[in-house]
C-alpha cells in the first residue's frame, strides 16, 4: 500500500525509500567522480590539455547546474518519484554518447547530459525526505545520502583503474548505462506518489535564522533569492562547497602525479582513500547530527568552528607542494565536510511547498561552483605556465587563488551571521 503522501513514513517504508534513491546516488556519483581515474587515459587518447580536462569534469557540473531551477519547481509540484524518473532516462542516453565519443566535442555532450541526467538523484530525495521524515531523519538521511555518494566515488578509484585495462572505458559506461536503468526500476516500485503541497505550516528553521512563514507560490523562486539565509550561504556553497567536490572529482589526481610524483596507479590509489575517507567521515556525521542537534549545536554553530581547519590544510598542502600527496587531500576533503550540513540547514529554514526550490536553488549555487573552480584551476594552471611557472608553481599559485576565494567566502559567512542574528530556534 502506497504511504500517504503528505505523512511521515513508518520506519520500514522509510529504509525501503532511502535505499531506492542511495542506489540511484551512488551511481550517479561513480558517474561525477570517474573523470578524475580516466583523466590520464582520455589525455592521452584524444591529446587533452589541463584546461581541457578542467572543461570535461566540469561539463558533467554545467549540465547539473542547468537544470536546478525547473528542476526545483517540478519536484514541488510532481514529486520526487516522476521527476527522478524523467531525469535518470537523459543520463543513461548521456552515457551512452560518451562510450561512443570519438572526439573531444562527443565526450562534452556526453558529460553535459549525464550531468543533466543525475542532477535530482540528490535533490529528488532530499525534496521527498523534507515531507517523509522527521527533522532530525532528514539530517542523518542527507549524511548518510552523502556517505552513499562517496561510496560511488571509491567504486570510480582503484575498480575502475583495474577494469580499464580488462575491457577498456567504453565499455564501462555501457555498464553504467544498464545500471541507472535498473535504478530507475527501484525507483518506480519503491517510491509514494506525490500531491503538490498547498503551502502548508511553515518549517522550523535550524540555528540562528527565522523561518519562512507565508505560504509558497508555485513556479517562482524570488522568496529563495531573496531569504537573507540563503544568501548568506551562497558563497560557501559555491566555493567550500563546490570546490571540495572540484577537488575530489578532478584536480586532487592531477595534483598527485605532476606535482607529488604519483603513477596512475598510485593516483587512483589515492582518489581511492579520499573517498573512502569521505564515507567513513559522512557516516559519521550521520550518527553525531540528531545528537549535537538535541544539544543544541546546530549547523552555523559547527560549520563556523569547523570550516577554518580546511582553510588551514589547504594552506598546507600549497606549501607543501610535492610533498603533500593523497593523505593531505584527503584530510582536506574530510575537513570540508562540515559545509554539507548547509544542504539540510537551508531545506529547513524554508516551508515544505518550498523545500524542492530552496534545495535546487542552493544546488545550483553548488554545481555552478564546482563548475567554476574545476575549468576555472585549469585555465590558471594554463596561465601561470605560460607565464614561465614550473609545473609544481604552477599548481600552487592557483591552489592559492582557490584558497583565497574560500577564505572570502567563510567571512562572509561569519559577518552576515553577525549581522543578521536572531534567536536560536530548536528543531525537534
Amino acid at each position: 500500500m502506497t504511504p500517504p503522501a503528505h505523512a511521515v513514513l513508518p520506519r520500514r517504508a522509510a529504509v525501503v525509500v532511502f535505499l531506492a534513491f542511495a542506489f540511484a546516488y551512488f551511481l550517479s556519483a561513480l558517474v561525477r567522480a570517474v573523470t578524475a581515474t580516466l583523466a590520464p587515459t582520455l589525455a592521452q587518447e584524444f591529446s587533452l590539455q589541463a584546461s581541457d580536462l578542467g572543461l570535461l569534469a566540469g561539463g558533467y557540473f554545467l549540465g547539473f547546474a542547468a537544470t536546478q531551477l525547473p528542476l526545483g519547481a517540478w519536484l514541488d509540484q510532481h514529486g520526487p518519484r516522476k521527476v527522478a524518473l524523467g531525469f535518470l532516462g537523459v543520463a543513461v542516453a548521456g552515457s551512452l554518447v560518451f562510450s561512443a565519443a570519438t572526439g573531444f566535442s562527443g565526450l562534452l555532450a556526453g558529460r553535459v547530459l549525464c550531468g543533466a541526467g543525475v542532477s535530482a538523484c540528490l535533490m529528488a530525495p532530499l525534496t521527498g525526505y523534507r515531507r517523509w521524515f522527521e527533522p532530525t531523519a532528514q539530517l542523518r538521511a542527507n549524511s548518510w545520502m552523502l556517505m552513499t555518494g562517496s561510496l560511488g566515488m571509491v567504486a570510480s578509484t582503484l575498480p575502475v583503474q583495474w577494469a580499464l585495462p580488462l575491457v577498456g572505458w567504453r565499455p564501462l559506461f555501457w555498464g553504467l548505462a544498464v545500471l541507472i536503468a535498473v535504478s530507475m526500476l527501484v525507483i518506480a516500485a519503491a517510491v509514494p506518489r506525490w500531491t503538490a503541497a498547498a503551502g502548508g505550516a511553515p518549517a522550523k528553521a535550524g540555528e540562528g535564522r527565522p523561518a519562512a512563514e507565508a505560504p509558497a507560490p508555485h513556479g517562482g523562486y524570488a522568496m529563495v533569492w531573496r531569504h537573507p539565509y540563503f544568501q548568506r550561504m551562497a558563497p560557501l556553497g559555491f566555493f567550500c562547497y563546490g570546490g571540495m567536490v572540484a577537488m575530489q572529482t578532478l584536480w586532487a589526481g592531477p595534483w598527485m602525479q605532476r606535482v607529488a610524483g604519483y603513477t596512475a596507479l598510485q593516483a587512483a590509489t589515492g582518489l581511492f582513500w579520499i573517498n573512502v575517507s569521505m564515507l567513513c567521515a559522512f557516516w559519521t556525521w550521520g550518527l553525531l547530527n540528531p545528537w549535537l542537534q538535541r544539544r543544541g549545536l546546530g549547523a552555523d554553530r559547527l560549520m563556523t568552528a569547523g570550516l577554518p581547519a580546511c582553510l588551514a590544510v589547504l594552506l598546507g598542502i600549497i606549501v607543501a607542494g610535492p610533498g603533500a600527496g593523497g593523505g593531505a587531500w584527503a584530510l582536506f576533503c574530510v575537513s570540508c565536510t562540515f559545509v554539507s550540513l548547509s544542504q539540510p540547514a537551508v531545506a529547513m529554514a524554508f516551508p515544505q511547498a518550498l523545500a524542492g526550490r530552496a534545495l535546487s536553488a542552493y544546488n545550483l549555487v553548488i554545481f555552478a561552483g564546482v563548475f567554476v573552480v574545476q575549468w576555472g584551476i585549469g585555465l590558471a594552471v594554463d596561465a601561470f605556465a605560460a607565464a614561465g611557472f614550473s609545473s609544481t608553481q604552477s599548481f600552487q599559485a592557483a591552489m592559492a587563488v582557490y584558497l583565497a576565494c574560500n577564505a572570502s567566502a567563510y567571512a562572509w559567512f561569519v559577518l552576515r551571521g553577525r549581522s543578521h542574528n536572531v534567536p536560536q530556534i530548536a528543531t525537534p
